[in-house]
């Protein structure tokens, strides 16, 4: 993509994003969004096809941004507390961005998966890694992927439908709470952590690691079913 038509794709995405985020979705459109850019409709369709072309791109964008928010926060040597912390900015960039979030994380109709949601799920099962390296999880990444990501869009995406006056935050600390207390153990003293918690933390490192082990892929594949089941 040459120098204008990169520009004028950032134009036009920047303008959309403005329009939703101070209109609403409904008056997202190809010909209002066309106007305030100042360019012909046909460049938005040479550029994205159509509406929804170009709403999964100014998600695809606002994703990048919610990551560099998220980057801003150093991780800290203790990996249960940065999911603490991981779960507020969640929460707290979805307040801040409603219409942004809805468009992120909602979806239109049944069987359509949200725009960000591969993307978001693989950064989670990546930060899930640390959690089980340090011995604390309780159960599978997989598992504790799938049920951090339900509990946190689901709770945002309460507290978004819930007026402000009405709005408790506290809501989102107490399904936290339950939600960590539910996939990590208390930090083990001296004494070696449970069984399956060591068998989760392998299976991470295995995931982690840089160098080829020195098994063979089914060796490794047979390897890793073992681990999952000692973690049950």
């Amino acid at each position: 993509m040459d120098d204008v038509k990169a520009h004028t794709r950032q134009r036009i995405l920047a303008v959309a994003a403005d329009i939703l985020e101070n209109q609403g979705a409904q008056a997202v459109s190809t010909r209002s969004v066309a106007a305030a850019a100042g360019i012909r409709a046909a460049s938005l369709y040479q550029l994205f096809g159509d509406k929804d072309g170009l709403l999964a791109a100014v998600a695809v964008q606002a994703f990048h941004h919610y990551l560099a928010e998220k980057r801003t926060v150093a991780p800290s040597a203790d990996p249960v507390e940065d999911m603490r912390r991981g779960w507020d900015a969640h929460v707290g960039f979805g307040l801040r961005h409603p219409a942004v979030y809805l468009l992120m994380f909602g979806t239109d109709r049944p069987g359509r998966r949200p725009p960000a949601a591969d993307e978001a799920h693989r950064l989670l099962l990546r930060f899930l890694d640390r959690v089980a390296a340090s011995g604390r999880l309780r159960v599978p990444r997989a598992l504790a992927a799938h049920l951090c990501q339900a509990a946190a869009t689901g709770v945002t995406l309460s507290l978004i439908a819930t007026p402000g006056p009405d709005r408790d935050l506290e809501i989102s600390a107490i399904m936290r709470e339950t939600l960590i207390g539910a996939l990590t153990t208390d930090p083990t003293p001296d004494s070696d952590p449970a069984l399956a918690a060591r068998a989760l933390a392998l299976d991470a490192a295995l995931t982690a690691a840089d160098e080829p082990i020195a098994l063979r892929p089914p060796e490794t594949a047979l390897l890793r079913d073992w681990l999952q089941r000692l973690a049950r």
